[in-house]
């Protein structure tokens, strides 16, 4: 440290300052806060009955997407939560969601080379096959911790459902990207 007119000086160029600092979590922080924005969005009542039993599964789009585009931006611990924030507002036995949340999150993140460069219709046929993996696995859950085959009529169409609106999902989350995280 250099001392000018005897004060230390505490200025090091190679830590990041406070604000660089708070900027790096508030870009990490946004993905999970609007997971966690829309995610309320698709539980709230709505007028239509019965949406919310074949409402998208907006969580699982969101924890594909970061795993895909950036893994290290919505972490384990994040999936855990909004899996379990999403139980909790949709009635589901509490932890199904978050081990279908996590399972994915670590399938895709192991595969993030395969996605690099990849086109859209290629991760899109990729969400499918992992949306239709983790009804199936959401399914065995919630019939294992019940005793029984519960019906899985309303999973399906939420599955078909929450493929068919992955790519609007996929184009906000893209938009958010670019802003978040673009190159300098």
């Amino acid at each position: 440290m250099a001392r000018r007119g005897g004060l230390k000086s505490t200025y090091d160029p190679t830590q990041p300052t406070l604000w660089q600092r708070l900027d790096w979590l508030a870009r990490r922080l946004v993905p999970v806060g609007l997971t966690l924005l829309l995610l309320l969005m698709s539980v709230a009542p709505s007028r239509l009955p019965g949406f919310v039993h074949i409402a998208p599964m907006i969580a699982l789009i969101s924890i594909y997407y970061w795993a895909v585009c950036r893994p290290e931006v919505m972490g384990y611990g994040s999936a855990f939560v909004l899996g379990l924030v999403e139980d909790s507002l949709t009635g589901a036995p509490l932890g199904v969601g978050a081990l279908v949340l996590l399972l994915t999150q670590a399938v895709v993140a192991t595969q993030y080379k395969f996605f690099l460069n990849k086109p859209f219709l290629v991760t899109w046929w990729a969400f499918a096959l992992v949306a239709g993996v983790a009804a199936v696995v959401k399914w065995l859950a919630v019939s294992a911790i019940y005793g029984t085959f519960v019906d899985g009529t309303a999973l399906v169409f939420s599955t078909l459902f929450t493929v068919a609106v992955y790519p609007p999902f996929a184009w906000l989350f893209g938009r958010v990207h670019h802003m978040l995280f673009r190159e300098a």
